[in-house]
């Protein structure tokens, strides 16, 4: 066995979620979790909602962040998958998710990336902290 197939066998789907792990999940990000298991089988999958980082009411499902770790995405370029992404959401984006941030990868540049992705910026737009 290679070095790469023992660490692929080895990764087990991962959910994150910004909210505490004991509390509900919200329905707009139940639904995004759900959907991208579904569809893209991942060998990692984190969904984060980062509404609470932007000027929005609190409790908002507004602005999301997927990073989804699939062999659906091998062979084919970044554009092609954040479509692929975009499709399989696409009742979550016309019905009130303002943004998405999307970071698809293979297996392999998962692991090259040491399994690290990147910190989202702060929005330009204000916070939500007088709400």
């Amino acid at each position: 066995m290679s070095f790469l197939s023992g660490v692929l066998r080895s990764c087990q789907p991962i959910r994150f979620y910004a909210a505490k792990q004991h509390q509900k999940l919200a329905p707009v990000e139940s639904k995004i979790l759900e959907k991208l298991e579904k569809y893209f089988k991942p060998q990692h999958l984190q969904v984060v909602n980062e509404s609470y980082m932007h000027n929005v009411p609190k409790g908002s499902e507004t602005h999301f962040k997927v990073m989804v770790v699939s062999h659906d995405f091998n062979g084919i370029g970044l554009v092609q998958r954040h479509r692929k992404i975009n499709q399989c959401l696409s009742e979550e984006l016309e019905g009130g998710v303002h943004a998405l941030s999307i970071t698809a990868h293979t297996s392999e540049e998962w692991i090259k990336k040491n399994g690290t992705f990147n910190k989202s910026p702060p929005c330009m737009g204000g916070d939500a902290s007088s709400h």
